[in-house]
């Protein structure tokens, strides 16, 4: 079960400003026409007690009248803004132009990652680590590397030959992470906003029960964070050093978080280490920092600086030489290494019966054994673990442009390997 942190009750619980609940009630009611007490509260994914103080200075200052509802109290009124709310509305939405769920403060913030960080030390060991990479053909020494780097939540760097599956390694690992992780809608910094919850990264789960149902819906759960699987942010040679920041556009007023705190509390793939925008020791100075003492700086437009939890776990994974990225002093930096070994042929054939199954069709170990030993052994191609996943597919694609059934055989691996592979013995020399 996810740690979930729980709805405030009263404006102070929510721990922003009153200023900031006002201006948002007044650019939500501007935007919408009419909301009820209930559906506005809603809105800012907090109960009408939070949002009745602003309700009550808007009505007082003429700001704001009822247009109508039912004699069940305030949450049933229908509010609407006057002409002079509408333009105080406007001069909010010029100052900036987020609106949504009330924003969760730093501090807040702050606690309920480290109350994450301590539920996911005590509740791994082999076993948990094992079952979560039971989908892939590792080797135990392989796993009991991995083991000791996700447990301690340090950085680690995955390397070795293309095709070996250093990526879907990588990317196992949240796996591991089986408990739901809450992730705010928005963090308010000193009235700053930072936009965090991303559709297009955080992946929703169902939510938190309510506790009772009713004209004021009254929750456990804080809607002001939206409940989701651990993330999984991927990364490869687009990266720059800026997607490591924070974005600000001028034209909304608020702040875009950074791909680390996107995926804080999940995992954070730099994939095809090397190959980035920006260079590898560029990268690893910019999280030297983090990596160590596992929380990070990040600077607003007004050049203040604030701390922000990094309880990211950084995956590396690269087939290029470790010693041509970094020099080892910035390997000390990355505590865990693991070499993503070609496999060996009996590795070789779980791979090909795996797939097979995975993909219902007909496991037959005489035709992977000629792949092996008529196919690969005399081209003098080295195992690795992506090529019983292409030939199959290549095979069967064969199969469907000559109209024969989906069924492996030795001919269309042939075929498959002949176009899977380059044979450049008989071209010019240049």
């Amino acid at each position: 079960m996810a740690i979930i942190p729980l709805a405030p009750e009263r404006l102070e619980d929510t721990g922003v400003s009153n200023d900031l609940v006002f201006q948002l009630v007044t650019k939500t009611l501007h935007l919408a026409g009419e909301l009820t007490g209930s559906e506005l509260a809603a809105r800012l994914g907090v109960s009408f007690a939070v949002v009745e103080p602003a309700l009550t200075l808007l009505k007082r200052d003429h700001h704001c009248e009822i247009a109508g509802g039912t004699h069940l109290g305030a949450p049933s009124y229908l509010y609407r803004l006057t002409d002079s709310g509408r333009v105080r509305a406007a001069l909010f939405l010029d100052d900036n132009h987020y609106v949504g769920a009330l924003p969760v403060p730093l501090d807040q913030y702050t606690a309920y990652m480290n109350q994450v960080a301590q539920e996911h030390a005590t509740r791994l060991n082999r076993d948990v680590i094992r079952n979560a990479f039971s989908h892939l053909v590792l080797g135990p020494r392989t796993l009991d590397q991995l083991g000791p780097a996700i447990t301690a939540r340090h950085s680690l760097f995955v390397y070795g030959p293309p095709g070996n599956g250093k990526t879907v390694i990588a990317q196992a690992v949240q796996r591991v992470l089986t408990r739901d992780i809450a992730v705010p809608y928005a963090l308010s910094i000193d009235g700053s906003i930072i936009r965090i919850f991303d559709p297009g990264t955080h992946q929703r789960v169902q939510e938190a029960p309510d506790q009772d149902e009713g004209l004021e819906r009254r929750d456990v759960f804080d809607r002001r964070w939206v409940l989701c699987h651990h993330p999984l942010v991927t990364v490869g040679g687009e990266l720059t050093l800026d997607a490591l920041d924070l974005s600000y556009s001028p034209s909304t007023g608020f702040y875009r978080a950074p791909l680390q705190m996107l995926a804080n509390g999940g995992v954070l793939v730099i994939d095809d280490f090397g190959r980035q925008q920006a260079s590898p020791r560029g990268l690893l100075n910019r999280w030297m920092v983090p990596l160590e003492s596992r929380v990070d700086y990040l600077t607003l437009q007004t050049g203040q600086k604030f701390q922000i939890p990094f309880e990211v776990f950084v995956v590396f994974a690269t087939n290029l030489k470790p010693a041509d990225l970094v020099d080892e002093a910035f390997l000390r930096r990355i505590r865990y290494k693991v070499l993503a070994e070609s496999p060996t042929v009996s590795a070789f054939m779980q791979i090909f019966e795996n797939y097979c199954r995975d993909n219902q069709l007909a496991f037959d170990p005489s035709v992977a054994d000629y792949l092996v030993t008529s196919e690969l052994a005399p081209r003098g191609v080295a195992l690795r673990g992506c090529q019983p996943r292409d030939l199959i597919e290549q095979a069967l694609a064969i199969a469907s442009y000559l109209g024969r059934p989906r069924v492996l055989t030795r001919d269309l691996l042939t075929q498959a390997c002949a176009s899977y592979f380059v044979d450049d013995r008989n071209l010019a020399s240049a």
